[in-house]
């Protein structure tokens, strides 16, 4: 039995952020149904290369998951949703405050429906305060979190993030963290809950050390100010054709490592020196340290070196490394190389079922599901609420 195989949720999210959330729960073996429009794609069919007609970014965010296509919009939607929640009992939506309510679907309307419901709303700036309504993305959230200023060079302008730190790090975390509360809530109580998760308030926790001084003492960061965002030796070395390696030896055995494989013993006495201008010395001495050896000379160096000292790598030589490999974080699934689950159970093994598939293949299955007559289905289909 999978991990989270009794948990059934209705998945009303898109583009990254709630679906990445549910893949996770889909991975640890909840069922989860995707309520789709179904005259209007979703924008992560269109993203990047495709396989077929959706993109491989969708067929990824959306393995296991089966997909009904509902007119939101149709009066017969809101009949079939309040019969789809007696089963999943788990609901997750990422539209702006008030949307749901317009529509007929919000936590209050549901709730009376099945008190069960566990009903997570995923948004920007979640169901209240003054920007409760406003428009923003990943680096907008970053941003008045207080996180892009200190992560940046003095002088330089922040720098765009690879990946969407807010939407994942931030909101499909907590989304499933304050979900799995609920559950754990609900088993005990018989009642499910309203989680509100903001994607910025999410964000803001992720300053934790930074923050904790400021709220604590009233000591500000700022850009390279801190131990961990380039004020100290913990940082990116160029080599001598243009690659990088990070070095992050804190902790005083990894130093003295460091120093002894570089051959600089003496930089030792710098290296232990509380004094900031022997600090920014021992960490210009590694730069060059570094920067006079070739990548592939540093990797022959650090490779049996227990440092905390590793390459830089492009996406492609870490989808080749040795260490997921071996932790089966790429996967194959209907022919289609994917990103494993990160989460390894000794209980349970992850569910790779199918590659994401069209808009609505499994409605007209999971709606006879439901035990309308033949005369509610002509209704529906006449009504367009499956589409045209």
């Amino acid at each position: 039995m999978s991990a989270l195989s009794s948990l059934k949720i209705l998945d009303f999210s898109t583009l990254l952020p709630g679906p990445f959330g549910t893949l996770m729960l889909a991975d640890l073996g909840a069922g989860i149904l995707r309520v789709e429009a179904p005259d209007r794609p979703e924008l992560s069919r269109e993203v990047g290369a495709k396989d077929g007609n959706a993109s491989y970014l969708h067929r990824y965010l959306n393995r296991s998951k089966k997909s009904i296509a509902l007119d939101l919009k149709k009066p017969e939607a809101v009949e079939i949703v309040k019969r789809l929640i007696m089963d999943y009992d788990i609901l997750v939506e990422q539209y702006r405050p008030g949307v749901m309510a317009k529509l007929g679907l919000d936590y209050d309307t549901l709730g009376e429906v099945n008190p069960r419901l566990i009903y997570c709303s995923l948004t920007g700036y979640g169901q209240t305060g003054p920007y409760r309504n406003r428009a923003g993305h990943d680096n907008n959230y970053l941003s008045i979190a207080g996180i892009q200023d200190h992560s940046r060079r003095k002088g330089q302008a922040p720098v765009p993030a690879g990946v969407q730190i807010a939407d994942v790090a931030g909101g499909s975390l907590h989304l499933v963290a304050g979900l799995l509360a609920a559950v754990v809530q609900r088993t005990e109580t018989g009642l499910g809950q309203h989680v509100d998760v903001s994607m910025t308030d999410a964000a803001f926790t992720l300053n934790a050390i930074p923050a904790a001084d400021f709220l604590g003492a009233g000591i500000d960061t700022g850009p390279e100010r801190g131990l961990l965002n380039g004020g100290g030796f913990y940082d990116y070395y160029e080599t001598a054709d243009g690659r990088y390696f990070s070095v992050g030896g804190l902790e005083p055995k990894f130093r003295e490592t460091l120093c002894t494989a570089l051959g600089r013993p003496e930089l030792l006495e710098l290296a232990f020196s509380e004094d900031e201008d022997a600090q920014r010395r021992f960490k210009e001495e590694i730069a060059q340290a570094i920067k006079s050896r070739s990548y592939e000379a540093c990797l022959m160096l650090f490779r049996e070196v227990d440092a905390c000292v590793e390459p830089v790598l492009t996406l492609g030589e870490a989808c080749g490394h040795e260490q997921f490999r071996s932790r089966d974080m790429i996967v194959e699934v209907d022919g289609i190389r994917q990103i494993g689950c990160a989460i390894k159970m000794s209980g349970s093994e992850p569910v790779y079922a199918f590659k994401g598939g069209e808009v609505g293949q499994n409605t007209e299955q999971l709606i006879r599901e439901l035990d309308f007559t033949e005369d509610q289905m002509n209704r529906f289909r006449a009504s367009g609420v499956f589409g045209k």
